[in-house]
Order: C-alpha cells, then structure tokens, then sequence
C-alpha cells in the first residue's frame, strides 16, 4: 500500500486503480490519493446517465483534470465503456473497485487504467494501521490492549474499526462482542447491508452471525437452503465486508451487530435450529457441544447437546463435566435430569455431594452413595449402599464388605458379580471383586489387585470407585512388605488418573506414605504436593503421614499437631481393615502424647473387625503389631510381654514380613523387660529392615542399646541402629545420592573387598545376613553395577573404601 502524498500524476509509478472489499477503505484510500494530487480532479458518481457522464468527462479533459471513480462496480455497461474509452484517450484516471468482477465491460476499464499505473489491493489492517484508524477517532495514545481489541473484532476491516474507535472515544465497550454494546453506527451499517440481500441469504447469515465451526451442510441445514446458497452468501458476505479477506467467518463485531437486531424469540429459534442441525449432523456431542456453548446457545435442544457431553465427560473429565451439567441447566435442563450424573462427577473431584432427593437410575445412586460414604472412612455404610444393587455394585460390594471384615459377604458379592452377565461387569471390577473374597490371605490379594488396576488402566470402568485398585493393592502391598509392588501401583495410577482428582490426590498421599514407612522420609516429603481438599478418609491419611514424619524426627510439637487435627475424625470410629497401617500412625502417635484415652475406642473397633473377618493372621499380627508399639511408648512392660506372645504365635502362619514382626515383638517385650540379647537383637532388627520397616528395626536396636549394661555392645547397636536408618532414611545431604555411599555402607564394602562372607560382615557389624544381603544390594545399585566383578571395581574406586 502507498503512502499518503507520494502521486503526483497517475502515471507508471502511481497508484491507478485501489480493489478491496467493502469497508476495507477503499473511499478513504482514494480521497487520501486525490488530496495528494496537484492537479484538479473530476469525481463520477455512480450509477450515471450516459449524458451526465460525457458532461464529466469532457470538462476534466478541457481542464486536465484526474477522473476519480469510487465504487466503479456499482455502474452499468455503458458507463465502463465509456470510461475506458476515455482512459484509452489519455484521460488521467484513479477508480476503485470490489475485488470481483462480473462484467466484460468492468474488466476492460480496470485493466485499462491499470495499465496506467499500480494497483493497490486492500487487506485488513494491521496494528499499526488500526493505531491509525483509532487515532484520527480522537483516541490519544491508545493502549496496545485497545488496539488489539479493536483488531480482533473488527477482523481488520478499517470501517469497522473506525466505527469501534468512535465508540471508545465515547467511553463504551469497544469490541461491541458482548450483545447491547454494539456502536449505532455499525448498526446501521450491517442494517443497510442486510436489507440488500435476499431472504435465503439473510437465513445464511444470522446462521453464520453465530461464530460456529461448523460444515457448510449444517449451516444450509440450519438456515433451511442449499449447499449452494450458502458459498454464493459467503460470497457476496466477503465483499460487502462483513466476512474479512482470507477467511471464512463473519467478523466477530458484525456478527454482534447481527444479532443485536434479532428479537429474542427470532434468536432463540435461531439458535434451536441451529444446536438441531449439529445434533442432526451425527457430530460428536462434545464437539457439538463446545460450538454451540461458543455462540451462547441456551435453548432446549442445546440443553440436551450439552447435557449429553456432561454425561460423556464425567467419568473421564468430571471437572469439565460438572461445568457442562451447570450449562445444561441454564438452557433450561431440569435440575433432576442432571443431578445423578452431576454428583457422580462432583464425587470424583471430592466436592460435597448431598443425595437427598436426587433420582435417577438405582444402581448408579448406590454405587455413587458408596462411593461417598467410603470417601468419609465409613465403609460400612458403603456396604449397605450396595447390599442388593445390580452390576456393577456387587463387585464393588464385595470390596466395601472385605473392607469391614465380613469375608463371607464379600465372597457372596463376588459371587454375584460372577453369575451376572459378563458384559456388565468391566473387567477391573472383576479382578478387584475376586481379590476382596480372598481377605483371609493378603499375599494372595495381592496378584488380582495387581490385575485390576492394570485393567482399569486399559479401559477405565464407568462407575465412580469407592477406591481405587491402585489404592487398595498399594495398602495391600505395604502390609506385606512389597514396598516397590506399592510404589508401581500407585506411580501408574496417578499416570493414567484413574478415579479423577480426588483418588489422584489419594495416590499421592499414599505415595509419600508408602515411602515414610519405608524410612525414605526425602522423597516422601516430596511427593507432598498441594492437591483438592481432602475426604474424611484422606484427612487421616494425611494426619498419619504427619504424624509419622514428626514421630520420627522425635518433634512432638508437631505430633501434638497432627493428633489434634485428626482427633474428632478418630473420634467417629470409621475404621477399616485397609487403613490398618494409617490407623497404627495415629495410634502410635496418641501413645506417645499420652492420649490413648482417646485412640482405644478406635483399636476396640479394630479388634471386633478383625474377629469378624475369622481373625485372619496377617491381620491379627497387624493389630497386635500396633498394640505392641503401643506398650512400647508407655514401656508397658507386662502388656508388650502377652501381646507379644500372641502376635507371635500369628505370625507362624503368615508371611515373612508378620514372621519378623512376631519375632521383633518377643524381642521388645524382652528389652522392655530389661533382658538385651545383642546378636537376637540385631538379627530380628536385620529382618525388620529387610521387610521395609527400617525406622522400626532402627529404633527396636537403640532402645536396647540403652538399656544394655555392656558398653561396648551398647556402642556397636547404637552405631547399627544409625546405620539401619542411614541405610533407608536417604536424608541426610549425602544419603540416597547415586553413587555416595554411606558411613556404614563404606565399612561393609570394604569387608565385602577383604573377601568376607554375608555372615561374616554381619557377626562382626551384629546384622543378619540379611541385612547385610539388603545393604549391598542397595550399594550395588548405587554405584550401578550390574555384575559382581563391576561391583567390585566400583567399591576400589569409591572415596574411603580403599585406604
């Protein structure tokens, strides 16, 4: 585009003819090039008769004048002929035209005056042009916000930017999208424009006016015309200026300016024919959903539309799908079409959720139920929610029933969740129903649990999950000493958001959790990220977390803080045998605060599930476990002495973790007591350890340590405790980093190098062989050996190990 003042004649290094759309400033460019001239000017108006033409012409050629036509496609044939017959003369000549031309005639005269000179093509300004625009409107030193603003809803067209830049000047709204802030004088404008076209295409246009993204097939649709009305009023739209150069939909302050003048009942149909067309269109309903929010389209069919995308989004999205249940309903859904579908999303983000009076289909109201009352800890009542609901509750009954010890119920529920077609229970509730019924074994859980979580990763089940498998099978895990098996669980949880954002949130917790009981307290603070508010249940997940960190670190301020913040939720006694490890934190924690006033309610609930369930041994050697540690912070003497004998006799029918239990309570009612074995000391605290209970066997080591009368013993357990803890709390600057190893790690590689046996290095260090097997396998994945001679190298070369 050339500059203001540089023509002084039409002529080959002028502009001679100016094309673009209307409102592109097409007059305003040819009165800025006519000012410029210093020669005189003739203007042609047309249409014109054939005789008031001549008269023009004849006096600019006497005068040797510049003919100027503006809107040169708005004359007849006979007049181009004319004209062009002139220009062939020698007669000086600047006209401006649309882009298209549908005359022979028109087209002579362009290319005949462009032959002359240069032609200008305008296109939508750019942010220095609409600077300009806003500018001469009496804007000073306008913004860039302003200028932007203006460029967006004007779609660059410079007599619609003018139009807004006048409205700012006036202190109104100058993007005139938002209905009722349009400027009168575009108003207007659009007015005059709409008044030249047809009926169908007016159709099209109040269609287009809605800003959507749709094929041209729905717009015909919509507006009731053919395919071919439509591309030839898309047409006609973009040289009227309505639709900007280079694209296909209308500019946004038009479409404003459009819809402003429709009544409220013409754009309600408007918009109903426009959401049944979509609808009609076979679209998917999310994607019809958005176009149709996009143009704030309220009507009933939209409601529907939007209702349905809520309904597809909840149980992958519930956070979008709760905004698309509020949009339903403010185009005018019942409020109790949507309730059920509204609180099964608003469950899964762990928003409030009350039922009362909410209907809809029976088995989705139980599961949803469930689901709420297991978030608040009371799996019992999540039980009777879904005592006779159809599939897919009886899967999830078998686990509310497990949950509160009632093994032959969830037996019956898995049953029932087997008989049932199988095409209604998705395969993750399956596997999780069959890993409930088998509650008397853990170890054997824990393979099904394993399974549906990896099938709930596969294909996420419809339903809202009163837990996750990722969730349960972690709990199930850490209770087993599988600590990696919990950790995988819930890292490929949180990966694949199952459960939404509360379970996410969960996963979390459970994460760090995990870890703390592991003694890895870094990387448990780690994971302590911020997240949603937390449910009942979650709240003494976190409270125990707490509780625990601070019980290891000896801060009783802050044990004192987490018991005070979780104390009226223990006081509610929702207990479950999944929370086992959660409850025996808090526990613990009352013991140590001398608040077991309060916490034995919670382990006669415990007690009585535990007998309800057949009092399966890994379960009763979990509880004894607790009540254990329990005599321990009140060096309870006589009571760690009996519980000790019981746990112990348990433990000789589970696992290996409940075997080191077992063996570690005998030995703590012993040092209770007084009575300090070094070497049975240190070999039960190797096994703890070797079970990923660290801090435990740390601390079963040191108190004997204190209460042995040989000093040289006490030094050496009081060293092996330090080295237990160092070996799994990574907390210090130098613990757990790749390739540092620690004090005690450096005394057994250098044994290891000397060419000593695992029973050798342990008789010496007072651990087990198996904790000695633990240390240098986590040396070896420290210094990332793979082989024992890399092992070996590696040692050779690590600081200190070699004097």
């Amino acid at each position: 585009m050339q500059a203001q003042g540089q023509m002084t004649n039409p002529g080959a290094d002028a502009t001679t003819v100016i094309v673009g759309v209307d409102g592109a400033g097409r007059s305003r460019r040819i009165r800025d090039l006519a000012a410029a001239l210093d020669r005189p000017v003739r203007w042609v108006a047309l249409p014109s008769s054939d005789a008031d033409l001549d008269l023009v012409l004849t006096d600019a050629r006497a005068a040797g004048a510049v003919v100027i036509v503006d809107d040169a496609h708005h004359g007849q044939p006979s007049s181009w002929r004319a004209l062009a017959e002139a220009a062939r003369a020698g007669q000086a000549m600047l006209i401006a035209r649309r882009p298209v031309i549908r005359a022979a005639e028109l087209a002579d005269l362009d290319q005949v005056v462009a032959a002359a000179g240069m032609v200008d093509q305008l296109g939508p300004l750019d942010a220095a042009g609409v600077a300009a625009v806003v500018t001469e409107a009496g804007v000073l030193e306008p913004d860039e916000d302003t200028i932007e603003e203006i460029r967006t809803a004007s779609g660059g067209m410079a007599a619609v930017a003018a139009s807004l830049a006048t409205a700012t000047s006036g202190g109104s709204i100058a993007t005139a999208t938002s209905r009722g802030s349009v400027p009168a004088a575009l108003r207007a404008r659009v007015q005059r424009r709409l008044a030249g076209l047809p009926a169908d295409g007016t159709a099209v246009t109040q269609v287009l006016a809605l800003l959507l993204d749709v094929p041209d097939s729905v717009v015909a649709r919509a507006a009731g015309v053919t395919l071919a009305t439509v591309a030839d009023t898309s047409n006609v739209l973009q040289e009227l200026g309505m639709i900007a150069p280079g694209s296909a939909s209308v500019i946004p302050a038009v479409a404003a300016a459009i819809l402003t003048d429709l009544p409220v009942v013409v754009r309600r149909q408007l918009q109903d024919r426009v959401a049944t067309a979509l609808l009609d269109s076979g679209a998917d309903p999310l994607l019809v959903s958005v176009q149709l929010r996009r143009a704030r389209v309220q009507t009933p069919t939209a409601a529907v539309a939007y209702t349905h995308a809520a309904d597809h989004l909840r149980f992958r999205d519930p956070g979008a799908a709760v905004s698309w249940y509020d949009a339903a309903v403010e185009a005018g859904a019942q409020p109790a079409a949507v309730d059920l579908g509204r609180a099964e999303a608003a469950t899964q983000l762990g928003i409030p959720v009350d039922l009362t009076g909410v209907s809809g289909d029976p088995a989705r109201l139980a599961i949803v139920g469930a689901a709420i009352a297991a978030q608040q800890g009371r799996w019992d009542r999540a039980a009777e929610a879904l005592a006779d609901a159809d599939q897919p509750g009886a899967a999830l009954a078998a686990v509310a029933w497990a949950a509160t010890g009632q093994p032959e119920r969830a037996g019956h529920a898995a049953r029932r969740a087997r008989t049932k077609p199988s095409g209604r229970t998705p395969e993750a509730l399956a596997r999780l129903a069959e890993a409930a019924a088998g509650l008397a074994k853990p170890e054997a859980m824990l393979p099904l649990l394993i399974e549906s979580a990896e099938a709930a990763q596969r294909t996420p089940p419809d339903v809202v999950l009163p837990d996750s498998p990722h969730a349960l099978g972690a709990l199930v895990a850490g209770l087993t000493g599988d600590v990696s098996t919990a950790e995988r669980l819930l890292l490929a949880g949180l990966a694949a958001g199952v459960g939404g954002p509360v379970t996410a949130h969960r996963h979390q917790l459970l994460l760090a959790f995990t870890r703390m009981r592991a003694g890895r307290y870094d990387s448990a603070a780690a994971e302590l990220a911020p997240g949603p508010d937390p449910t009942a249940r979650d709240q003494l997940l976190a409270a125990a977390l707490a509780a625990g960190m601070a019980r290891r670190s000896g801060d009783v301020a802050r044990m004192r803080e987490a018991w005070n913040g979780v104390e009226a939720q223990l006081a509610r006694r929702a207990v479950d045998l999944f929370a086992i490890e959660v409850l025996e934190e808090l526990v613990v924690t009352a013991a140590r605060l001398r608040q077991m006033v309060r916490a034995r309610p919670v382990m006669d609930v415990l007690d009585d599930v535990v007998a309800r369930a057949g009092d399966p041994p890994t379960w009763v050697v979990a509880v004894g476990w607790i009540r254990v540690q329990v005599a321990v912070a009140l060096e309870d003497a006589a009571t760690a002495a009996t519980v000790a004998t019981e746990l112990a006799t348990a433990a000789t029918l589970a696992g290996p973790r409940q075997r080191a239990q077992g063996a570690a309570a005998l030995a703590w009612a012993d040092v209770l007591a007084g009575k300090v074995d070094v070497d049975r000391v240190c070999s039960v605290a190797g096994d703890l350890a070797t079970n990923q209970l660290p801090w435990d066997a740390s601390r079963l080591v040191g108190q004997a340590a204190i209460r042995t009368t040989d000093a040289t013993a006490a030094r050496r357990m009081l060293e092996h405790a330090r080295g237990l803890s160092a070996a799994e709390v990574g907390g210090g600057e130098q613990r757990g980093r790749a390739g540092v190893l620690s004090e005690r790690e450096i005394t057994v590689g250098r044994m290891v190098l000397e060419g000593r046996t695992q029973r050798e290095i342990g008789s010496q260090l007072y651990l087990s062989p198996k904790t000695v097997e633990h240390h240098v396998a986590r040396m070896r994945t420290k210094l990332d050996a793979s082989s024992r001679a890399e092992f070996l190298a590696a040692l050779r070369k690590h600081p200190g190990v070699v004097a």
